[in-house]
């Protein structure tokens, strides 16, 4: 008689309860992911990357690329200077925000055929500087690693986007057009002040502007910033006594320090200003552009970002607001994420020659650069106000606006994350029916 096949059984010493917290954790782990979204439809070849990808296109990423290497630099210089930083944990701050965020900017606009252009937060810059009075850099690493963690967690659990999405969209673009006004400002007080520079820029602006057909040959931007180059050059507007040097970076690895008092102090408010001020004012950019950002993502890309930016001394890493704002400010909607990862590849140039570029920035006069983003920017102030003001929580839209522009921090943290705090309390309070009004039926 065959002998009988033994069915297989069940390991009689792995108890019961074990296999049940098994099998919890196994549906727990995906459902951590499932918070992460997905494109809508496969990456773009390079075929098609070149057929979406033209002058108009290249400009806007060039602008926005030449927006970041301008001021916020200057922020990094002038807070690594005052810390105490040497020369050479500067430039590898400047090469981890640059080259790292880069890279993840080409692979996110990408993969989402999205503008997902990701830098370092400027508010969270500003802070550091201050903790650098008091805390060693070590330590203020150590935090940049906590607030890396902390924005991870967030992302993939998918708090961040329920949490975002109880604020109104005016009442965020209130706030967008508070921090984004100083460049309309800026570019009046260009025009009234460098007139030699700015005047021509803006005429040339405004011509190829209001000839379509001459602007599709000669993008507006691009044509600003040729005659604002060949004004400053006749006018003796350059700075030459600043010797250019061709100078790949060498990275500086800092070894963290674990400190309680570091991390109370700078995590928190680091994430607020990556999760709500400049993550938030990028979202809504975008969003009132008519793009999807995925939000979960993005914040995940920022945890890692900033952890992979730490490895060098950098800052947190951020969706930034007016970056992204110069890169759809026009053209067509779908070909916006070239412009982005344009942005992207110049970042990655701009990290690893960041020696070379700081010199060469160095000796280029402010208003041409002051200029440039006003133009580039106006559209998109234009949309932040109607946005705000057209139709429901108006007030708080206002109040949001207000509280920003006054630029007054209170416990560290700037003001754009006070304008939506008290935008979003005013409307509570006095504008009740407008939240039921956009309730969902």
């Amino acid at each position: 008689m065959a002998a009988r096949l033994a069915r297989p059984r069940r390991f009689s010493h792995i108890p019961r309860d074990a296999e049940d917290n098994n099998k919890n954790t196994a549906r727990a782990l995906p459902f951590m992911f499932s918070a992460i979204e997905r494109p809508a439809g496969p990456p773009p070849g390079i075929r098609q990357i070149a057929d979406d990808f033209g002058p108009l296109y290249a400009s806007h990423g060039f602008i926005g690329w030449l927006f970041a290497i301008t001021g916020p630099v200057a922020i990094i210089l002038s807070v690594g200077a005052n810390g105490g930083l040497s020369q050479a944990e500067i430039a590898s701050w400047i090469f981890g925000v640059f080259f790292i965020n880069g890279a993840i900017t080409l692979l996110l606009s990408w993969f989402f055929r999205e503008p997902l252009v990701l830098f370092w937060t400027i508010p969270g810059t500003v802070l550091v500087g201050q903790s650098l009075t008091h805390l060693s850099f070590p330590q203020v690493v150590g935090a940049f690693y906590g607030t890396a963690l902390l924005m991870l967690v967030l992302g993939l659990s998918g708090w961040v986007k329920r949490a975002m999405q109880l604020v109104p969209m005016p009442i965020v673009m209130g706030m967008v057009a508070g921090v984004f006004l100083r460049f309309g400002l800026d570019l009046v007080r260009a025009v009234l002040t460098e007139f030699v520079i700015a005047g021509p820029m803006v005429a040339v602006w405004l011509v190829l502007t209001a000839l379509p057909a001459l602007g599709r040959r000669c993008p507006p931007i691009i044509g600003a910033l040729i005659v604002g180059t060949l004004a400053a050059l006749l006018s003796g507007s350059y700075e030459h006594g600043t010797a250019l040097r061709l100078a790949l970076i060498t990275p500086v690895i800092p070894t963290p320090s674990w400190s309680l008092a570091a991390m109370i102090e700078l995590v928190v408010p680091l994430a607020v200003t990556v999760l709500v001020v400049q993550n938030g004012q990028g979202f809504a950019v975008l969003q009132a552009a008519g793009h999807k950002p995925p939000i979960n993502l993005v914040t995940v890309a920022c945890g890692i970002g900033s952890a992979l930016s730490a490895v060098v001394g950098g800052v947190s890493t951020c969706l930034t607001g007016p970056t992204n704002a110069i890169v759809i400010s026009g053209g067509e909607r779908k070909r916006h994420y070239t412009a982005a990862m344009f942005v992207g590849l110049l970042a990655l140039g701009f990290g690893l020659l960041a020696p070379t570029f700081t010199s060469l920035l160095l000796i280029a006069p402010k208003s041409l650069i002051t200029t440039l983003a006003g133009v580039a920017m106006l559209r998109v102030l234009q949309t932040a106000f109607v946005t705000a003001f057209k139709a429901r929580f108006s007030l708080g839209a206002l109040v949001a606006f207000l509280v920003t522009v006054a630029d007054v921090p209170l416990l560290n943290i700037g003001a754009a994350f006070w304008g939506l705090v008290a935008g979003f309390a005013i409307s509570w309070l006095l504008e009740r029916t407008d939240f039921t009004a956009g309730a969902p039926a």
